[in-house]
């Protein structure tokens, strides 16, 4: 059964197995569980934006404003939850917003006009961001107690759980109406959460192995202020994340565009384009722990963002479909771990505060990365705007080699 062994390997995160003691074992499984959960909800609700713009009536625009509200209500909570896991711990944090975005994703098919659309996707959103900075706050302890670098292996489980749900979401599609379907996933949600939240609230974040006799920040108290140089490799690493999300946003956006328009692809490959991107990138990031074990953290963002670049100018610029595929593919590749490495040092330079600020800076990019191709695209043309993916990815390279050296206290 390979998507269970797939799973497997999330979990153990490479071939050479889990020798973490049984309760830090059954943390990172617990979260591996959450990381998918994430990807396959919003998948989920992703598949159903067509339907759902057909029942509240709302034109391109309209729909573009409303869906402005996941992202409003994602960068205003992921500022605050980390102060939120500083005073009540990552764990409760990771649990209470995977209930909120389980029962919030049953909203949208609930409303009538673009208006209503948009407010409930505020809360939607409020939930998608907690939960990512919950979780991958929750994650950066457990790395750095199991010390491994196991972080690509959770970030591989949210693209799985993300291929399953937009998967799921097309086969359903044609026989369940869009309310049917998003309160079943509601149902898997609270389902998941009940069988996996129970062991993050039983067991507090691990405190890192050379910190466990020392002082730590507990949960409850104010987060410590960051130095200027910390704050400054946060925003560093920060850029890093902005470049990855950019090219994925770019690519989920645009990449189809550009094969059928530029390259007069049948409306099935194009489509398989963006599939492509995905598969490689969850490849990349199921081999993201062996990759840092031999390469360590340094080469494998210099080699990931090189590697990316120089796939995203053979997709933008190939003259045949398979070649631009066989680009979108490597793209996926170098991107794949950029993004889980830049939080996990963001995370052990500042702890959930630089999880949050990492994760907010990311997802900027993520919401830049299709506009700012849509205005290349007027100037010039899709291919040359694509290029800017390939510029950034090679920024993320440069960024990553610049701060090699970069190293702070953990916090507290």
């Amino acid at each position: 059964m390979p998507h269970l062994n797939k799973l497997r390997t999330a979990v153990q995160g490479g071939p050479g197995g889990d020798t973490a003691p049984p309760s830090l074992s059954r943390l990172r499984t617990a979260l591996t569980l959450f990381f998918a959960l994430d990807g396959f909800l919003f998948a989920g609700w992703v598949v159903r934006i067509p339907a759902i713009k057909q029942q509240t009536g709302a034109s391109a625009g309209d729909l573009g404003l409303a869906l402005l509200g996941v992202s409003a209500g994602a960068v205003v909570t992921m500022t605050l939850t980390g102060r939120l896991c500083h005073r009540y711990g990552s764990h409760p944090v990771t649990v209470v917003s995977a209930v909120l975005m389980s029962l919030s994703i049953a909203l949208p098919p609930l409303t009538r006009s673009p208006l209503a659309l948009g407010l409930v996707l505020l809360v939607f959103g409020a939930a998608y961001g907690g939960i990512n900075v919950a979780m991958n706050s929750a994650a950066v302890d457990l790395v750095a107690a199991l010390r491994r670098p196991v972080m690509p292996s959770f970030h591989a489980a949210f693209s799985l759980g993300g291929m399953t749900g937009a998967g799921l979401g097309g086969l359903v599609a044609g026989g369940l109406s869009p309310t049917a379907h998003l309160l079943c996933l509601t149902g898997a949600g609270l389902l998941l959460t009940a069988a996996a939240g129970p062991v993050l609230l039983r067991h507090p974040s691990p405190a890192p192995p050379e910190r466990a006799t020392g002082s730590r920040t507990p949960a409850g108290t104010r987060p410590p202020r960051l130095e200027g140089r910390a704050r400054r490799l946060v925003a560093v690493f920060g850029a890093i994340a902005l470049c990855t999300a950019y090219g994925e946003g770019a690519m989920a956006e645009w990449g189809a565009l550009h094969l059928e328009q530029d390259l007069s692809a049948h409306p099935g490959v194009a489509a398989a384009g963006y599939s492509l991107f995905a598969l490689a990138m969850t490849a990349g990031r199921l081999s993201g722990t062996a990759l840092l074990e031999r390469l360590g953290q340094t080469r494998t963002l210099v080699a990931g963002g090189a590697t990316a670049s120089l796939g995203m100018l053979l997709g933008a610029l190939a003259p045949t479909v398979w070649l631009a595929l066989l680009g979108f593919a490597v793209t996926g590749l170098g991107l794949a771990n950029l993004f889980p490495v830049a939080v996990d040092r963001a995370g052990a330079l500042a702890g959930p505060g630089g999880v949050a600020a990492a994760s907010t800076v990311g997802y900027g990019g993520m919401l830049l990365g299709p506009p700012t191709i849509g205005f290349v695209t007027e100037w010039s043309s899709l291919p040359v705007a694509l290029t800017t993916v390939a510029a950034l990815a090679a920024g993320a390279a440069l960024i990553g080699y610049a701060a090699r050296n970069a190293t702070a206290p953990r916090p507290g």
